[in-house]
């Protein structure tokens, strides 16, 4: 794996998943009370779960991918491998496992109602833009792996 590659990587997972996941539900969580109560815990786990598949993820993009999940320095390879097995979207997932963390944290409709407008907006980019980019990209492989795993679960 070349070093280029780990770099890009790291920099894509900082700023894009990492102000999705991360930097956007902190100041959104800081905008309304939190509600403290025995739920706040699960948040832990959550957290825990959502960034370690993102991270698997990114790592699989550089090492399997031969590039990046940046749609403007795609990988080389279909990365179908490991979590791809699962789902066609692992890192989508990931990062809605991270929100779902912080709205168990922070225990607000804004913390939730941010979730929903995330999974929309995947939702929607992936319908509308990186499936036909990777219909186009890998062709008749992309297409025999859409009909083999499901996007989300």
């Amino acid at each position: 794996m070349k070093l280029s590659t780990i770099l890009k990587n790291m920099l894509f997972t900082v700023a894009i998943p990492g102000t999705v996941g991360i930097y956007l539900p902190l100041w959104v969580g800081r905008q309304a009370e939190r509600h403290a109560g025995f739920w706040n815990w699960l948040a832990y786990p959550l957290l825990a779960a959502g960034i370690g598949v993102l991270l698997l993820c990114v790592w699989d993009f550089a090492n399997k991918g031969e590039g990046t999940p940046f749609p403007l320095d795609p990988p080389r390879n279909l990365v179908t491998g490991r979590l791809y097995e699962f789902s066609r979207n692992p890192m989508y997932l990931g990062v809605l496992t991270t929100i779902a963390g912080w709205v168990f944290w922070y225990s607000t409709v804004l913390m939730a109602g941010y979730w929903l407008l995330v999974f929309l907006l995947f939702s929607l980019f992936v319908v509308k833009v990186e499936e036909p980019g990777l219909k186009k990209q890998f062709g008749s492989a992309y297409e025999a792996y859409c009909k083999k795993v499901p996007r989300w679960f």
